[in-house]
């Protein structure tokens, strides 16, 4: 045994002495003297003792919350907290020293710095999910573990029990016990809630940036006493520099039971509803009234009983609102496509000449029709296009309108992203001037609107439709009672659904302002109940940007105000035509020079500049966007004019398609890394929006004159007429839905083109869905009903 043990104790002792014969070496020799080797091992600790000195790491100068520092910082009774909530963080402290599952657990469910903060990462959400899963637990746990106990389940298997994940119980033999139940049964001492923190940092490396932090913290705490926790639990160096703008807690939750906008909107929607019932249900009935008719009149030509048929005892009910009419057979098919019968007794004249005797149907079976669903969407759907509408236009509008979801769709995903600094990197691109320059799919609208609001007007007059209107008066009463039903009848078609949507953007948006994790892009839950009236009247684009309810609603404005000047115009051109057109290029030069001046004087450059930078000066005052409105109403007269007939030389359309494309690819992407001057970004910010609209004109021209080609043929495909129809509702609800979609996240969007088209093709499909709906319920009776009680009616024979 000793013999063994000798030879290492030896070595031992030797290598000992060795060691401390180096040291006294090594300490005795001066700095200079010593070996390379030696001063790098000797100098290796000063080296990191420096750098932990002078650096500090991004993580710790972003930290804005971490656990270690509120344990570290924490004294009850120190800080001016609630009672109970200073009791709570105490419990809450004292667990996370004790590494309870519960406090890591609302330790991991509040946001902190995580990464790309350099590439936009501004939201340290956390998970409010998270949060509000951890008070639950318990009680899950609890039902969970007696569904185990009284469950007789096999070595291995998966438990789900409500909405929950799956969780796995693994056998532990005979003994029975539930690992995975005890170990993750926990109960929390206090009821939590989530908070959002808007947080200032200003940092020598990066401007001043606003992060939003959540946090999960006991729910007795108040946002004053966050705010107190919140500067506790951030680092010593980031709370230099750092200011706590605001916190939003859920203590004062929106409860739209209590809110009387809701009860509206249901009493509407309810009401709206029935009518549609007892509508589809009255059109259903009058269908198989006339199937039945239809029958009897076809067993009494099979009998040869026509002389029954003269009696009038007859009736078929036309499928429209307003009279019934009675076929007489005649004995070849006529014209209308009335049933002809062949009379064999009468061949003299070889044609029986027809009368209609008519039933009226009353004003309340009229209106109550006007709620049929059936014929709602067969109006919506139908594949053909009216006299007095230019095709083209229903595929402009359907194109135009997935434009502006677009748009909008980038806007709201790149507010709410991680990633924010990516946008950058795409703007760079080429084919994202098609985004940037979106601003022009709404001068497609305004120069729709101008255009067939002159064409209808001109046409309307010249049947005699109007004299309704006037009942024999003259001069300027016969001009304004023209100039009354115009804007009544607009007023009513587009009121109705705009009200409605509105209802339903302030009671969402006051929801989502108290519920979401994020803040909603603009104030429309205190705006909309102060300022509702301004989009009533439609002068909501008078008022300051910070003032607007439901913000995409200032082209309804723009539009409706366009729409009242044009009025004045078409009116004024019945019988003063040259006072009416110098009155129309007054209008529009001065809006050129107004938009240039405006542009100039705030240094507006259209290629470096956000579309959105002069919202309030420039991008929504209707004296900046009239020009393609006045543009439009020139078309419409010319079309009018020409009767849509018109004779162009092979050379004349040629030019004419070459200069229209160049002009609207030069408009979208001529501005691509393009330096401006002041004065020629004025003049481009005054002159482009009307060059749109310029070579748009050229477009339905050719296109209505025969000389469109496939153009045509896409912009009037009629495939895209139901989309056209319900433009103006997926107008209206496509904001919702994009902002719907964004509230509802937990966490923030992550850029990238493929999350991009899909996020635009499902908003594109949700928008018009919404949009089919609330036309149908909405502004499809709305529409009949106006009909209806108009001077003059649609009459149609069956």
């Amino acid at each position: 045994m000793r013999s063994t043990m000798y030879p290492p104790l030896v070595t031992l002792l030797i290598f000992s002495a060795i060691c401390v014969h180096a040291e006294e070496i090594s300490t005795s020799i001066p700095d200079d003297a010593a070996e390379e080797p030696v001063l790098r091992v000797r100098s290796l600790p000063t080296t990191i003792n420096v750098v932990e000195k002078n650096w500090t790491s991004l993580s710790e100068m972003l930290d804005v919350f971490s656990a270690r520092n509120l344990v570290r910082n924490w004294i009850e009774g120190k800080y001016p907290v609630g009672v109970q909530c200073g009791k709570d963080i105490t419990t809450y402290v004292n667990a996370l020293k004790n590494e309870e599952l519960w406090a890591l657990k609302v330790d991991d469910a509040s946001g902190r710095f995580t990464n790309g903060f350099f590439w936009g990462n501004s939201y340290f959400t956390g998970s409010a999910t998270e949060c509000d899963y951890i008070g639950k637990t318990s009680s899950y746990q609890t039902y969970s573990k007696k569904y185990v106990e009284d469950s007789k389940v096999s070595t291995f298997e998966e438990v789900r029990e409500f909405n929950m994940e799956p969780r796995k119980r693994i056998n532990t033999g005979f003994s029975g016990t539930n690992t995975w139940i005890e170990t993750d049964s926990i109960e929390t001492p206090f009821q939590l809630g989530f908070y959002m923190l808007k947080l200032s940092i200003n940092v020598s490396y990066t401007p001043t940036r606003l992060i939003h932090l959540g946090v999960c913290l006991p729910f007795s705490c108040t946002a004053s006493d966050v705010a107190i926790i919140g500067k506790l639990a951030t680092s010593e160096f980031t709370a230099k520099h750092l200011t706590i703008e605001k916190v939003r807690d859920q203590h004062n939750l929106y409860d739209m039971y209590t809110d009387p906008v809701f009860w509206i909107l249901s009493g509407v929607s309810a009401m709206v509803l029935i009518l549609m019932i007892l509508g589809t249900g009255y059109d259903y009935h009058l269908s198989k009234k006339l199937v039945c008719k239809k029958n009897v009149i076809y067993d009494l030509e099979k009998h040869g009983k026509l002389e029954q048929l003269s009696n009038g005892d007859r009736k078929i009910i036309n499928d429209v609102q307003g009279k019934v009419y009675l076929p007489v057979p005649v004995a070849d098919s006529s014209s209308n496509g009335t049933q002809s019968i062949n009379n064999n007794n009468s061949h003299e004249n070889g044609l029986q000449s027809s009368t209609k005797e008519e039933q009226h149907l009353s004003i309340f079976e009229e209106l109550l029709l006007s709620f049929s669903v059936p014929a709602n969407v067969k109006i919506i759907c139908d594949r053909n296009v009216g006299g007095d509408t230019i095709s083209t236009v229903h595929g402009l509008r359907a194109i135009s309108m997935a434009w502006v979801i677009l748009g909008h769709t980038c806007i709201i995903v790149f507010k709410y992203s991680d990633n924010m600094e990516y946008r950058k990197v795409v703007e760079k691109r080429l084919l994202f001037q098609t985004i940037t320059n979106g601003a022009f799919s709404v001068d497609t609208f305004f120069f729709m609107g101008g255009l067939l609001v002159s064409f209808l007007y001109f046409r309307t007059n010249a049947k005699g439709d109007l004299k309704r209107l006037t009942q024999g008066t003259r001069g300027f009463a016969a001009g304004t009672l023209k100039f009354i039903g115009l804007l009544v009848y607009r007023f009513c078609r587009l009121t109705t659904p705009y009200m409605f949507v509105l209802g339903v953007v302030e009671v969402s948006m006051k929801y989502f302002y108290t519920n979401s994790v994020f803040e909603p892009p603009t104030a429309d839950h205190y705006n909309c109940p102060n300022y509702w009236w301004r989009n009533m009247l439609y002068i909501n684009t008078w008022f300051p940007v910070e003032q607007m309810c439901m913000l995409w609603s200032w082209y309804l404005a723009d539009d409706t105000q366009f729409y009242i000047v044009g009025g004045v115009i078409l009116i004024l051109a019945t019988n003063h035509f040259k006072i009416a057109a110098f009155a129309l290029v007054s209008l529009l030069i001065s809006s050129w020079v107004t938009t240039g001046y405006i542009a100039l004087v705030n240094n507006h450059m259209p290629s470096l500049d956000d579309p959105l930078a002069l919202f309030d000066k420039i991008y929504d005052k209707p004296w900046t966007r009239l020009g393609p409105y006045l543009i439009g109403m020139t078309v419409g007269y010319f079309l009018f004019k020409t009767d849509c007939k018109l004779k162009m030389s092979k050379t004349t359309v040629v030019v004419g398609w070459l200069l229209s494309f160049a002009c609207l690819l030069s408009l979208l992407y001529g501005l691509y890394e393009a330096e401006l001057t002041p004065v020629t970004a004025a003049a481009y910010s005054s002159l482009s929006h009307s060059a749109w609209a310029l070579s748009l004109a050229w477009i339905v021209i050719a296109c209505s004159t025969g000389y469109g080609g496939y153009v045509n043929k896409i912009l009037s495909w009629p495939l895209l007429y139901p989309f056209s129809r319900v433009t103006y509702c997926s107008y209206l609800v496509h904001p919702l839905v994009i902002r719907l979609t964004a509230m509802n996240l937990d966490s923030p969007f992550h850029l990238g083109k493929d999350i991009m088209m899909i996020m635009f093709l499902g908003q594109l499909v949700l928008s018009y869905a919404l949009s089919f709906v609330i036309s149908i319920a909405f502004e499809a009776p709305v529409v009949s009903m106006l009909k209806i009680v108009s001077p003059k009616k649609r009459k149609r024979i069956q």
